[in-house]
């Protein structure tokens, strides 16, 4: 193997060996010598890609931060979107949410709810889908009477939650949570449309 190719895995290596130590034990019990240990190294090896765990804990957080951003702006809504259509993106939406959430464990354990940044990833991640259900209302195709800010934070709230209790022990896939999710929030939750009135 080329050094440089060797040089690149070594880093991938202690940087997935770092996310399950800093998941499993919290960034001040992790110790540099646990993640070389893990990853198969030394750690002359850590020191080598990195100046500290600090260091290594800050890029873990933002390359979750961009993972995430990415998938949320990935949202796409339309005027002229049927109901179908609506329904049909907000499954893949929220599919694909939970499915990165899924694919990262141990790097969504620090980036959603261990960092002092996840406060910001997930603010970050309620004005995106705010943004989105403001186009939405415009276009008409959201209910004018919501507050798209409180809404975006409930989605969060939903999703922040389901991926603790279900997602991250195995107890859902990606693509039940997104089909419950979706159900509850673009449907709700009255047995039919006619049943009972909701006084403002």
């Amino acid at each position: 193997m080329r050094a440089g190719v060797r040089s690149r895995e070594s880093r991938r290596l202690l940087l997935e060996a770092g996310a399950e130590e800093f998941a499993q034990t919290g960034f001040y019990q992790t110790k540099v010598s646990s993640i070389a240990a893990r990853a198969g190294l030394t750690q002359p090896d850590f020191y080598i890609h990195f100046e500290s765990k600090e260091q290594m804990y800050e890029e873990l957080v933002e390359s979750f931060r961009t993972l995430v951003n990415e998938t949320v702006q990935s949202m796409k809504v339309d005027s002229d979107q049927s109901e179908t259509e609506i329904l049909r993106r907000g499954q893949v939406f929220l599919e694909a949410i939970f499915r990165v959430l899924s694919n990262n464990p141990a790097i969504t354990r620090v980036g959603f709810y261990q960092a002092a940044d996840s406060v910001r990833i997930k603010a970050e991640m309620a004005e995106h889908i705010k943004k989105h259900l403001m186009a939405a209302q415009r276009w008409g195709s959201c209910r004018e009477e919501l507050d798209p800010e409180l809404t975006a934070e409930c989605v969060i709230g939903l999703i922040e939650r389901l991926t603790l209790t279900k997602l991250l022990p195995g107890r859902e896939s990606p693509s039940v949570l997104a089909m419950q999710a979706r159900n509850l929030l673009y449907r709700g939750m009255l047995a039919s449309e006619g049943y009972g009135t909701v006084e403002s």
